[in-house]
């Protein structure tokens, strides 16, 4: 019971790493708001997981639809405590130049602007409260990257400096904000970024990861458990890798 009495939002939350973080905190004591774009997925999930979870419907790269949602699960909860980044898109694997804009801004604004409209709205709160713990979903792409995926390196790179910059500005407030960089998992996003999902490009994919298998929602969850528990009280701007080995 490492969250007991905490509140936590995960984004993204209806599938994926999402689903395996929300469960993990679930059952570590904590209250948590599975919070999705799509809001059919996320009362699925709720529903499934267990009475402590409570879906919302909200776009993180929307700022009226951020600041609804904090309004809403603030007065909800009373307090937030965690708050978990996961929310994430990809472009297809192509050259750099043949990204099209609309899949360039899609991706920026769900990776990158999100963080900042989660912070702008739930930031204050935490400051008044002189305590919190952010945690963003950043990628192994950030620290080495794969061809033909650039735009979304990128993007996941920015939230790796953006975690340590907002790290360094929230301590003196009480405040912790970490990263977590996984390899691919077996999530919906897996397909695009390999572009095909056979089992001549699994195989390919797994031979760049020294343990040899994918990232799972299990995993994640562990590793975000941890990092939101007062036993990493001592931990903050860090981005750990939960890859297997990949960025060995």
């Amino acid at each position: 019971m490492r969250l007991a009495g905490k509140t936590a939002i995960v984004t993204g939350g209806a599938s994926g790493f999402g689903v395996g973080i929300v469960r993990k905190f679930l059952v570590e004591g904590a209250r948590v708001a599975v919070a999705d774009i799509n809001g059919d997925a996320a009362g699925k999930t709720a529903a499934e997981v267990g009475e402590n979870a409570t879906a919302f419907t909200v776009n993180v790269a929307d700022g009226e639809s951020v600041k609804r949602f904090a309004s809403e699960t603030i007065s909800a909860f009373g307090k937030i405590d965690i708050i978990v980044n996961n929310a994430g898109v990809t472009h297809l694997p192509t050259p750099l130049e043949d990204v099209t804009e609309a899949d360039f801004d899609r991706v920026l604004a769900v990776n990158t602007k999100s963080i900042y409209l989660m912070g702008r709205e739930f930031v204050p709160h935490m400051k008044q409260n002189k305590a919190g713990t952010i945690l963003n979903v950043a990628s192994t792409g950030g620290l080495s990257p794969r061809p033909h995926l650039n735009w979304y390196n990128a993007s996941k790179g920015w939230v790796i400096t953006a975690t340590k910059a907002m790290a360094v500005e929230l301590a003196p407030f009480g405040l912790r904000v970490n990263a977590l960089c996984p390899v691919a998992g077996e999530t919906p996003l897996l397909k695009s970024f390999m572009g095909e999902d056979t089992p001549e490009m699994r195989t390919k994919f797994l031979s760049t990861i020294p343990l040899g298998r994918f990232s799972t929602p299990e995993d994640m969850g562990n590793s975000a458990c941890f990092l939101c528990s007062d036993e990493a009280s001592m931990l903050t701007g860090v981005a750990m890798e939960v890859d297997g080995g990949r960025c060995i």
